[in-house]
């Protein structure tokens, strides 16, 4: 199974060659009164793509105190995403915060001002990027002083998971977000910020002839210590013991053969449920699948603790189109 990306320079590593320093959350004063606020949202989204179910998991990992938690949206008729950094907004002058999550137009045709360059994303992929890349240009452009953050670490992260077209299978990928700023020395200390276009990193099919493994984005990327896989891999003492039950077993034989794709879906949803409150601690987390006749029925086993905002219904929305309404697992 090749992969969906065209250019060598778009294989780069989530997880490892980016050094940050995790900043929780910046402000920008445009004067006495005003000021604008983004909340980061930090955490672990780990996914296990089995035999014919997408497992998917984020764990609430706070960069402060009073984070968001990372939320999960429904994006088009074959992909959920999941929202770190920086997705929801403050104002004092308005007690209502501004979430990227809500009122998201479902994705339609593809907008002709963005077509992509070679070697960038496909086009519905390019096309769901896009749409967070016009809600969150307005509010990066309110920010006119200079703001700590580091440059090699993105603002804000979508991770993409769901079913490629054309029968290509599972898929998951990476949308990072960086800014820029520019003093514009006419008017002193006024800095004009801007949004750049989201880099892409795909996750998965890994390349071909590769080992099927679990998929795990952090953020902030410096986030520390070691990932699920590497838990699996190394024995760690807090999971093992849920080798002893048969059909566990069954399913680390695969996550550490690189047959993952192979595991048995009830199972390893199962396997998933009772490993992260080990690895998780006291942080909340949520955990769902994705599957069903056309690979974007979701369900929640363990849903999120917010309620699900009520969306209107989109009279071209296909039936298969995935919803975030709960559909609990027993």
């Amino acid at each position: 199974m090749t992969a969906r990306f065209h250019s060598p320079a778009l294989r780069m590593l989530l997880l490892a060659g980016i050094v940050a320093t995790a900043t929780p959350c910046f402000a920008q004063r445009q004067g006495r009164e005003d000021e604008l606020v983004a909340n980061l949202a930090g955490g672990r989204v780990i996914v296990h793509v089995a035999r014919d179910t997408i497992i998917f998991a984020a764990i609430d990992v706070p960069v402060e105190r009073n984070s968001i938690p990372p939320r999960v949206m429904s994006l088009d008729a074959a992909h959920i995403g999941i929202l770190l950094g920086a997705s929801e907004w403050r104002a004092p002058a308005d007690p209502k915060p501004i979430r990227v999550d809500r009122n998201f137009q479902r994705v339609g045709r593809r907008d002709p001002r963005y077509e992509s360059a070679p070697g960038e994303a496909e086009p519905d992929l390019e096309t769901i990027a896009t749409a967070f890349l016009e809600k969150l240009r307005p509010l990066v452009g309110q920010l006119h002083h200079k703001i700590e953050f580091p440059s090699d670490e993105p603002i804000f992260e979508l991770v993409i998971i769901g079913e490629a077209p054309n029968e290509y299978g599972p898929e998951i990928w990476v949308a990072e977000y960086f800014m820029e700023q520019e003093m514009i020395a006419s008017r002193g200390e006024y800095w004009q910020t801007r949004l750049l276009r989201p880099r892409f990193t795909q996750l998965y099919p890994p390349e071909k002839r590769a080992p099927h493994t679990l998929v795990e984005a952090r953020y902030p990327p410096a986030l520390k210590g070691p990932t699920l896989e590497e838990m699996i891999k190394s024995n760690d003492p807090r999971i093992t013991s849920l080798g002893q039950q048969p059909r566990f077993e069954k399913v680390l034989e695969n996550l550490r053969g690189g047959t993952a794709q192979k595991a048995v879906s009830a199972d390893s949803a199962d396997y998933m449920k009772a490993v992260l409150p080990l690895i998780a601690g006291d942080s909340p987390f949520i955990l769902g699948t994705l599957g069903g006749p056309h690979g974007v029925d979701l369900q929640w086993v363990v849903p999120p603790s917010e309620p699900i905002e009520k969306v209107q219904e989109d009279k071209n929305r296909p039936t298969e189109a995935p919803t975030l309404r709960p559909k609990i697992k027993p």
